[in-house]
């Protein structure tokens, strides 16, 4: 017993002094976009104008950290209403069954200075894989506005949309199974 009350004692003393802090996007000065290439010839772009995100990390460089995302699918926007309302449809997102998408880490590793590589879930439609992103860590300051701490961050990757099955009557040529992600934020605790 005596074993078992001093084992206790050591975790509760290191989980004492272990304080996570926990960051969210500020929506203003965030972004999640992507771009597909079509016809082979051009990018066309958009973004998602309504996401989340939660930053939690014990470490003052995030080596540590954790991401969730979640983002409205009804809120996509490629500059052109009938494009959104086609994404929106059953034959990409299909918004009406699948109103969010997600993205949940499971681990981080550093690669260089402030440069780190984020694997994590991807939820789209019924579908979740596992993917791996580049994470730019940029740094801490104090907001001259809020006179609160602000942290940056920036994500990027390519998915296959395939392995989401999002638009599988479009063929590659028409529109390209490769989507270039970007997603910039700052975030406040």
């Amino acid at each position: 017993m005596k074993k078992v009350a001093i084992i206790l004692s050591v975790f509760f003393l290191a989980t004492a002094f272990t304080t996570v802090a926990v960051w969210k996007n500020d929506k203003a000065h965030s972004q999640l976009a992507f771009t597909v290439t079509h016809l082979g010839v051009s990018d066309v772009s958009g973004t998602f104008n309504d996401f989340d995100v939660e930053v939690k990390s014990s470490k003052p460089d995030f080596s540590d950290a954790s991401f969730t995302l979640t983002a409205k699918v009804a809120s996509i926007d490629t500059r052109v209403e009938m494009r959104d309302n086609h994404l929106k449809s059953a034959d990409f997102f299909d918004a009406a069954k699948y109103p969010e998408l997600t993205f949940k880490s499971t681990g981080i590793k550093n690669v260089g200075k402030n440069k780190y590589k984020l694997s994590g879930n991807l939820t789209i439609k019924d579908v979740t894989k596992p993917v791996t992103l580049d994470l730019v860590y940029r740094g801490v300051i104090e907001n001259p506005m809020s006179k609160k701490p602000t942290a940056g961050f920036q994500i990027a990757g390519v998915l296959k949309r395939s392995d989401f099955a999002l638009g599988n009557g479009f063929p590659a040529p028409m529109i390209s199974d490769e989507v270039v992600i970007k997603a910039d934020g700052e975030f406040a605790q």
